[in-house]
């Protein structure tokens, strides 16, 4: 497995080595050995995530204060525009944003570690996105950053109108959330 630094050197584009042929493809989506070596990280993923959405559906920027979640997330069907921001008041890319398109054709997944808020929106007409998380839900401790506060100024796809739930259309501005420190 590969993995690149974004422009936000923590979160990282981790891409397998897939091995196809007429018949088809193969590629480890996993092996937590070749992830740390390859991320220079020491984590353990203790829980495991499938979402469906349909095309338009935006969820985030969702993070957990407290039990925070590094997320190793990825596409089996589909196609997301993958975010993540980073809330650590004490990095000096706080404030700041990446996104990576992530899908079914590319195989790429994305590391985004605690310390990150997350959301992603549906590309394809439906996406299956699947994420490892390095420590279990905790709704008490959820938090959520308006998707489009200008102050971070995430470029989303302009074709698309976010279909949000109730939860993610009550995101606070980075100012007014609390984040880690």
């Amino acid at each position: 497995m590969k993995a690149t630094p974004t422009a936000i050197p923590d979160v990282m584009v981790i891409e397998p080595k897939v091995f196809g042929d007429a018949r088809g493809f193969f590629f480890e989506s996993f092996n937590q050995k070749a992830f740390n070596e390859a991320t220079g990280s020491n984590v353990n993923f203790v829980q495991d995530n499938h979402s469906r959405s349909a095309k338009g559906v935006l969820r985030g920027l969702h993070y957990q204060l407290q039990q925070p979640q590094g997320k190793l997330v990825r596409v089996v069907r589909g196609a997301v525009f993958d975010v993540a921001v980073d809330i650590r008041k004490s990095s000096p890319t706080f404030g700041q944003w990446v996104g990576v398109e992530l899908s079914e054709d590319n195989h790429k997944q994305l590391w985004v570690p605690a310390g990150f808020a997350h959301g992603f929106v549906v590309l394809s007409e439906t996406a299956d996105f699947l994420y490892k998380t390095t420590d279990y839900y905790a709704p008490a401790h959820e938090r959520c950053i308006a998707w489009d506060d200008p102050a971070i100024g995430i470029e989303w796809p302009a074709d698309i109108a976010p279909q949000l739930s109730a939860k993610d259309q009550a995101g606070l501005s980075l100012s007014q959330a609390e984040v880690f420190a």
